[in-house]
């Protein structure tokens, strides 16, 4: 992932006409949260929610910075549907840190994202290029063109896998199994994807937000196939999401072990060593780096004392 970019394991769909709920949710430990106004919102709100969330970034760009806040996203109506540019028009202001782009299948149509939101910063005195994208692929068509899509815009942070809509459009079996195995190829390409572009590869929800067990086992094999972070319909999800796409304490440990090893041995005029039964050598170093990095970047939140590797 590009390291300009912060790593945002979580990220919480709120729904933009609720107000409360909008409140609660940005006292959450949750990295960023999505407000809002497309498929969570009925027609008849649309309009309370853009006016909701307009409100809501408003004040947010009033309250002093450095707080440990989530990011602040919001989800809008897909490109080329009549609701994206009224959706555009009452968001695109101080407060708005990023856009979730819903349904995109072809670069084009991140371009067309791209020259509104030139325009509306330049006419909001927002800095040019502030506002970031989080692309959701939710089709074969948009599977099959992620990697160019991912590389269409600087404004892109990462690509979001929309499993409801995929899972619909390829006729695949209403209910989850297990670790949904039928989703595996999909998901894979969206990280291979992402990884190629060097930004960020955010997974689909888990639906039962009552199975914390079946989460967990979902978020860790997120992990494993490349996954940096997920997102999530229920504040009960977020400790689970966070813990999988942080290092342990275990992993930060034995990273340190395996960065100060091989600086010793470097300094033998080493190439590579054995170390804990292993052969270490420079792509692992920067495996190590990169994870100490990271916990160093989440050092203000608690590691959890277990998990998968990385």
């Amino acid at each position: 992932m590009n390291g300009t970019v912060k790593l945002l394991r979580s990220w919480m769909f709120v729904p933009g006409h609720r107000q409360r709920m909008i409140d609660k949710a940005l006292a959450l430990p949750v990295d960023a949260i999505m407000l809002d106004v497309e498929d969570g919102v009925a027609e008849s709100e649309k309009e309370t929610a853009r006016k909701t969330i307009a409100a809501s970034l408003d004040q947010a760009a009033q309250q002093p910075s450095g707080g440990l806040t989530p990011a602040r996203y919001v989800r809008v109506n897909a490109v080329g549907h009549e609701r994206m540019h009224a959706d555009l028009d009452a968001v695109v202001r101080l407060g708005l840190e990023g856009l979730v782009v819903p349904k995109v299948e072809t670069p084009e149509q991140i371009k067309i994202v791209e020259r509104i939101l030139d325009e509306r910063e330049a006419a909001t005195g927002m800095s040019q290029g502030s506002v970031r994208v989080l692309v959701a692929i939710e089709s074969p068509l948009g599977l099959l063109h992620a990697y160019s899509i991912a590389c269409s815009s600087p404004r892109i942070t990462g690509l979001m896998f929309g499993a409801e809509d995929y899972g619909k459009e390829m006729g695949l079996p209403f209910q989850r199994e297990h670790e949904a195995r039928d989703l595996l190829y999909a998901r894979s390409a969206i990280a291979v994807a992402a990884a190629a572009a060097r930004v960020q590869a955010v997974d689909g929800v888990w639906p039962d937000f009552r199975d914390i067990d079946g989460l967990s086992a979902f978020a860790q094999q997120a992990r494993r196939l490349g996954f940096t972070g997920m997102s999530l319909i229920h504040p009960g999800q977020i400790d689970a999401i966070n813990a999988a796409f942080s290092p342990t304490l275990e992993e930060v440990n034995y990273c340190r072990q395996v960065v100060k090893a091989f600086e010793e041995a470097t300094a033998r005029g080493d190439g590579s060593i054995a170390f804990g039964g292993q052969l270490i050598d420079p792509p692992i170093v920067e495996r190590a780096q990169r994870t100490l990095a990271l916990n160093e970047s989440l050092a203000v939140r608690p590691a959890p004392s277990t998990g998968s590797q990385a």
